[in-house]
């Protein structure tokens, strides 16, 4: 109703593309409608012990899947741990995780949420061993947002809805995490440090000497700047050119003589230094980043971030995006009731929208770009996305739901969604039940992104959400009877 009143009352009848744009968001949420209904009538239809082991089958392929990737990556380079391979330019050492999609075959970041679901989800359940088997691949994937807001939840429940053995398992959990992120994924260590500096604007104590201490070759390029960088490729050259002539230097021993193994000790050949290019990490651009890189070039104006008219905030670019939605609400207060309309400023429909691959395909003939959306987070988007690898990341993106339902259908749009979806769900859950981690976990997980229209994490939420309110329920009435 609020998109159809926005597409009236802004005038849009007559723009075919944007009519597409918004039959196509309508379509997505009676998807949404669609889909529930189905999970209701499943829950309602089935009884508790026949959807456990669906969800249980479901968790054991995830992991199969999940382990089966980790297995073929550990096969392709031949070390046990790829979050600290540096080789064949970085394919893989701290974005590892990146690879791990799991059953959906979406995102890692999917399966993040719904791994960490099932930690939740197993947890209560106690079922330890599939506990352990879901907080795993939650690590493999490398999702530290993800992390974050798990450890919030676990926190809560072992203070509030816990016994003995889930304590312990909880603490299992987050020795678990800490040690993934000291000894197997360092890099996601600093990775969240930086992030917290950023966020907190946190300045680092004798930067200038801890740089001079650290050799450049060592230095990673998103802390160097551009006369640095050239430095450290001509180092790096020189010194693959040095370990080439050592290589062809070395004394071969003299016809008739030989090595024995027991005094000399065995031939070693020298590997190749971590210092040398192909250890370092190559920002290839491809075809589609080419083709954003043009369309920033074409739309200079607009597009002042991405175009480094305007010097970018020093936040991650998901605070910065919903800074962008304040300030446009403060410039447009009008909007504020109703929102832009949809597909106009924050969802992944305006995303798809522009034909630019970003989120999936879409028709060209009918591409639509709002200029609302285009100055703002698709020029935030284009910012992070179009530079180096390194800001590539869920804390650099603008995707959000609750940003999605303020922007594009204002405050009646999130109040709906408070109002009917968020309350309604927890008026039925009642106290101490095993959905209340649940829910404050997908609470934490709206801000990472635009789910409603992803049709997985959602749908699975709904579904141990349903359930538990059906056994409570259950258990209510034959305790009355």
């Amino acid at each position: 109703m609020i998109a159809v009143f926005n597409w009236l009352v802004f005038g849009m009848a007559g723009n075919l593309n944007y009519t597409f744009v918004l039959l196509t968001g309508i379509s997505f949420w009676m998807l949404c409608i669609l889909a529930i209904h189905q999970v209701k009538l499943s829950v309602e239809k089935n009884d508790s012990a026949t959807i456990h082991q669906t969800i249980l089958v479901f968790f054991v392929i995830n992991i199969l899947v999940s382990l089966t990737v980790y297995a073929s990556i550990v096969w392709e380079i031949g070390q046990i741990n790829p979050y600290r391979y540096q080789g064949n330019y970085q394919k893989y050492f701290i974005g590892t995780g990146d690879y791990i999609k799991g059953l959906t075959f979406d995102t890692s970041t999917t399966n993040a949420v719904i791994s960490a679901l099932g930690v939740i989800y197993f947890l209560f359940q106690r079922k330890n061993m599939l506990t352990l088997l879901c907080m795993i691949v939650l690590l493999l994937t490398g999702s530290n947002f993800t992390n974050l807001l798990l450890c919030c939840t676990l926190l809560y429940v072992f203070f509030f809805q816990s016994n003995k053995d889930q304590k312990s398992m909880i603490i299992i959990c987050f020795v678990m995490l800490v040690t993934f992120l000291v000894k197997v994924s360092p890099q996601n260590n600093q990775y969240v440090t930086a992030a917290w500096q950023k966020v907190f604007n946190i300045q680092k104590r004798d930067k200038k000497n801890e740089k001079a201490a650290i050799p450049i070759t060592e230095r990673p390029d998103s802390v160097l700047t551009i006369t640095e960088r050239k430095e450290k490729f001509a180092q790096l050259y020189l010194d693959s050119i040095n370990i080439s002539l050592a290589k062809k230097n070395t004394k071969k021993p003299l016809p008739g003589t030989s090595i024995t193994a027991g005094i000399m000790g065995r031939p070693v050949i020298p590997g190749d230094s971590i210092h040398t290019p192909k250890f370092q990490h190559r920002n290839d651009t491809n075809a589609s980043e080419k083709k954003l890189v043009q369309f920033i070039k074409s739309n200079t104006d607009q597009l002042r971030i991405s175009s480094h008219l305007l010097k970018q905030a020093k936040l991650p670019g998901k605070l910065v995006a919903l800074q962008q939605t304040f300030r446009f609400f403060t410039q447009h207060p009008a909007k504020i009731f109703t929102g832009t309309g949809i597909g106009k400023f924050s969802s992944k429909l305006a995303f798809r929208a522009t034909a630019m691959n970003l989120t999936g395909g879409y028709p060209a003939k009918l591409v639509y770009i709002n200029d609302d959306f285009k100055s703002n987070h698709l020029d935030l988007y284009l910012f992070y996305f179009t530079d180096k690898d390194d800001y590539h990341s869920v804390m650099n993106s603008p995707n959000s739901t609750y940003d999605q339902l303020l922007s594009e259908y204002g405050l009646a749009g999130l109040l709906s969604f408070v109002i009917f979806y968020l309350v309604f769900f927890a008026k039925q859950v009642k106290k101490h039940a095993a959905a209340i981690p649940v829910i404050l976990f997908m609470l934490g997980a709206f801000f990472i992104e635009y789910w409603f229209e992803q049709l997985s994490v959602v749908i699975f939420f709904e579904l141990l959400i349903l359930l538990n309110i059906k056994e409570t329920t259950v258990n209510k009435n034959n305790a009355t009877s």
